[in-house]
């Protein structure tokens, strides 16, 4: 479960580290053209919030975050495919994007990692709460 949390909380960390990035192009560079700057810098923004909830409520085992992360896998997985094929193609970005999510994948499907974010209570409650 704690490599699970680190890979996340790493991935939510270079999410950060994009907008940031995207932020700091946006007011040194004259974009070709705003509108897709700006929409890009928000999707980011979007993705680093979402994948900081994961990590953070992975810590607390909440049992929402296998699908979320399994979700979030799977759309790293496609851009990583991307990386790999096209005029531009950065097969160096497409494996650092491939091998963790396949880490991540493998992890969430763990008997341990289903055990530990299973919840034999009501949504919300947390482990502490169960009484038996």
């Amino acid at each position: 479960m704690l490599i699970l949390a680190a890979l996340l909380w790493a991935e939510a960390a270079l999410l950060w580290t994009a907008v940031v990035w995207l932020v700091l192009e946006l007011i040194t560079a004259t974009p070709t053209s705003l509108a897709s700057a700006l929409a890009i810098l928000v999707l980011v923004l979007i993705a680093a919030a979402w994948v900081t909830a994961i990590a953070i409520n992975s810590l607390r085992r909440r049992t929402w975050i296998r699908g979320a992360a399994v979700t979030w896998q799977l759309v790293q997985i496609a851009v990583a495919v991307g990386c790999f094929q096209g005029l531009y193609a950065r097969v160096d970005l497409g494996w650092a994007l491939l091998l963790p999510s396949l880490a991540v994948l493998a992890l969430l499907f763990m008997p341990r990692v289903i055990a530990a974010t299973t919840s034999l209570t009501g949504p919300g409650d947390t482990p502490d709460d169960q009484r038996g």
